[in-house]
């Protein structure tokens, strides 16, 4: 029988145990159904999801909410919306109660008296061109200002066709700012022309992100095997897709059988009652999702699978590793 111990040497019998301990167990929250941007291929808007509950206002609630939350094991709350900074009330509700991770688009700066280090994701989409065709404007302009020099503040750069050839350009104006950055990929959910993915495509921004990632180690978070997992869609010889997705809200996962999965794992809707199929859309065909925690989380929660040789075992550590960083459970 293999056993860790007997895959890995000293060095990575350590790294294991460190991630070992960590127990995650999240939970995705929808803080707001508004945004100050309206971004083309944006999941939340684009699958209605936005119209599903009519937000709660009461703060009390919130507070009461969260403190449920706590007792259901959640140890890890992700604030999304909408855009979440619109309601600091709300965030701070989690904040002051467990490990809470904002995702934002950054042309609200978080209040870091009050909230000091509450961890930041900053959606980018490209380059000034792309970003104002999908998102409306440049938001890098607004956002490294903002944030420029934050150790608890990174970039979700989400890569688009577009972008091919252009990445190392947006990565180095990311490290001039003092910040770190993850990648994933657009999943052109409004169907932008010329903005969604082609084989060949998938081919080339893999090697773009792994000579990234050799330029430029202590800016990106990242890994090599998670950038063949999200560009490939496969895992082990296994594809992505609704029967393997582990991001599935749990009380509405009738799926048979069921895949391994995130234990507890909710995404709720900001009424506080109404919960959402999975981590990211509706309507959004799973086959085609390119989501990056979906694809991280489908790695971290197949252990048993990669304990067949020391390479896969060591490409599932760094795939935790990198979960576990970007969430603020170990450090950069």
């Amino acid at each position: 029988m293999k056993t860790v111990s007997s895959l890995l040497d000293a060095e990575w019998c350590a790294r294991y145990k460190r991630i070992s301990k960590l127990n995650i167990r999240s939970s995705i929250y929808d803080v707001t159904d508004r945004c100050n941007l309206r971004c083309k291929g944006c999941f939340f808007f684009s699958s209605g999801e936005h119209e599903v509950a009519r937000e709660e206002k009461d703060l009390g609630k919130w507070e009461k909410f969260v403190e449920k939350e706590m007792v259901r094991g959640v140890n890890l709350a992700i604030l999304i919306g909408g855009e979440p900074t619109l309601c600091p009330d709300r965030i701070e509700a989690f904040y002051r109660r467990l490990p809470s991770f904002c995702a934002t688009n950054g042309q609200i700066k978080v209040d870091r008296g009050r909230f000091p280090d509450l961890m930041v994701g900053i959606s980018l989409w490209g380059d000034e061109k792309d970003e104002k065709i999908l998102r409306g404007k440049d938001t890098f302009a607004v956002s490294s200002k903002n944030y420029a020099g934050d150790p608890n503040a990174y970039y979700l750069y989400t890569i688009t066709p577009k972008q091919l050839g252009k990445t190392e350009k947006i990565i180095e104006k990311i490290r001039d700012v003092g910040l770190k950055v993850h990648v994933q990929l657009l999943s052109n959910d409004e169907g932008v022309d010329g903005f969604s993915w082609q084989p060949q495509e998938l081919l080339a921004v893999r090697d773009e992100m792994d000579a990234m990632l050799d330029a430029y180690p202590q800016t990106m978070i990242s890994s090599k095997y998670y950038h063949r997992i999200i560009t490939s869609g496969e895992m082990l010889g296994r594809p992505f897709g609704w029967l393997e997705c582990p991001s599935v809200t749990e009380p509405l996962d009738k799926r048979s059988p069921k895949p391994r999965k995130l234990i507890g794992f909710i995404r709720w809707a900001s009424d506080l009652r109404a919960m959402h199929r999975c981590c990211t859309s509706e309507t959004r065909d799973c086959r085609t999702c390119k989501d990056g925690a979906a694809h991280m989380s489908w790695v971290m929660v197949n252990k048993r699978a990669h304990m067949t040789t020391s390479e896969d075992l060591r490409n599932w550590i760094e795939v935790y590793e990198m979960f576990a960083k970007l969430y603020r459970f170990i450090p950069w």
